[in-house]
């Protein structure tokens, strides 16, 4: 009897690559960045379904067994299924999203919603991320449906919408998981497919965004006595803030296990001020950034002791570091005394730590090092908050990808045939794999 493997072949390029420019050249369509670009994933959809609903018990024409889930007009998503002969048996690759973040053709060397072809490399807007992973996955359900192995498991995929950005809820895969469509993944690995590099990722960050508003004196630059500065408020406010939180929250041991490429860090990204001259001490001003924080800390607790860094800023305000003989805080004459404050953003998302004992992860390392040559799993404090969401509800969750880290939301955006070849290679030798199991 043929293996899986033999049954299932090589990704087919002549098949594959045709798929993926049909992806590409709706890509302008389907950048997520709302008021102003709201996606209509059902436009990548229905090449989703055109090349499966042929192979499909809705049709008459195989196996599979597709559906188009729709929360919003225009903005569905896909599940498709392979049916197994044994109930309780099932194995998933989800998170192949149907929307793109925006490009400006103007800073790119080619069209990027216009597919291309350079040798190996396959361009455009969502070759990496995650258009490509769209295509590959629908051409392993295909090719399922057209070789029709007999399997234990059932194989499901579920191609989603709104990944790229949550300001509208409700639509892609939270909503999916909120109407219980996908409870039943819960009983085996789910692979999320929406990395990259071809390895296994077990590791991601929380984000939490912040706003460091300070409050001072506005006055003239020739009279520094009688003023304020916010600037310099803030500035040595936020050199305390961030003394104390990598202090609190140091690098973690089990960031070593996981093969963290940075600890939680905390840094400012953003400086505004509400504007003046340039003979004028500004009275106000805002530092924003961001911490990623590895899964080993709490949210909650970082946010907790934000809060208590200022207000003990606060309270002390005549200890903080100042900025030469007349910079001063507090302006005793006139009762005056600058203050800081820090607003935390709503969406704040935790970090992932995968389950390493997992039969999935197992199965994932074993074929990533029969396929590419070798496994190096790794972890970074980007955020994928709903991956979290999917483990926190229960769900055995794995991630990997097959397109390329440095073209990730960049210009010039591309992915190679020859990676994604080994992706279809790798999903074939885990679904083998845990028909063993």
């Amino acid at each position: 009897m043929a293996s899986l493997n033999q049954l299932m072949g090589d990704l087919d390029r002549s098949s594959f690559v045709p798929l993926l420019a049909k992806l590409i050249n709706e890509s302008q369509h389907v950048q997520n960045n709302p008021p102003e670009l709201v996606p209509r994933e059902d436009l990548v959809a229905r090449h989703v379904l055109d090349a499966l609903l042929p192979l499909s018990t809705s049709t008459g024409g195989g196996p599979l067994v597709v559906r188009h889930v729709n929360h919003t007009q225009e903005r569905g998503n896909v599940i498709v299924e392979y049916p197994g002969s044994v109930p309780g048996r099932v194995v998933s690759f989800v998170g192949m999203h149907m929307d793109v973040v925006t490009a400006d053709p103007a800073d790119w060397d080619f069209d990027p919603f216009t597919f291309s072809e350079d040798g190996d490399k396959l361009r455009g807007r969502g070759t990496t991320d995650c258009l490509g992973h769209v295509a590959l996955v629908t051409e392993l359900m295909r090719t399922l449906g057209q070789t029709k192995p007999n399997l234990k498991n059932t194989v499901v995929a579920v191609f989603i919408a709104n990944e790229e950005n949550s300001s509208i809820p409700g639509i892609g895969v939270d909503a999916l998981v909120k109407d219980g469509l996908l409870d039943h993944l819960k009983d085996g690995p789910l692979f999320w497919i929406d990395t990259a590099d071809k390895q296994p990722c077990v590791g991601t960050g929380g984000m939490i965004a912040w706003h460091l508003k300070a409050t001072g004196k506005l006055f003239h630059s020739g009279l520094a006595h009688k003023a304020i500065n916010a600037m310099e408020l803030n500035m040595e406010a936020l050199k305390v803030i961030q003394e104390r939180f990598y202090k609190d929250f140091p690098a973690h041991p089990k960031e070593t296990v996981y093969k963290f490429a940075t600890p939680s860090t905390m840094k400012p990204t953003k400086w505004s001020y509400p504007g003046g001259g340039i003979n004028q001490i500004p009275g106000e001003c805002t530092i924003s950034g961001d911490i990623r924080l590895t899964p080993f800390y709490s949210t909650s607790d970082v946010v907790k002791k934000l809060k208590e860094y200022v207000d003990d800023i606060n309270a002390n305000i005549e200890q903080l570091g100042t900025r030469g003989p007349v910079s001063k805080y507090v302006l005793p004459d006139e009762n005056l005394r600058g203050r800081v404050e820090i607003t935390i953003d709503g969406d704040v998302m935790s970090g992932v730590a995968c389950d390493l004992e997992s039969r999935g992860f197992k199965a994932l390392c074993k074929a990533t090092e029969e396929v590419v040559g070798s496994v190096q799993p790794y972890s970074i404090t980007g955020t994928l908050p709903l991956i979290r969401d999917l483990q926190d509800e229960g769900f055995d969750v794995q991630t990997s990808g097959y397109g390329i880290m440095n073209t990730y939301h960049a210009k010039n955006e591309y992915c190679l045939f020859s990676d994604m070849a080994q992706g279809f290679k790798v999903f074939v030798s885990i679904i083998s794999q845990l028909e063993e199991a």
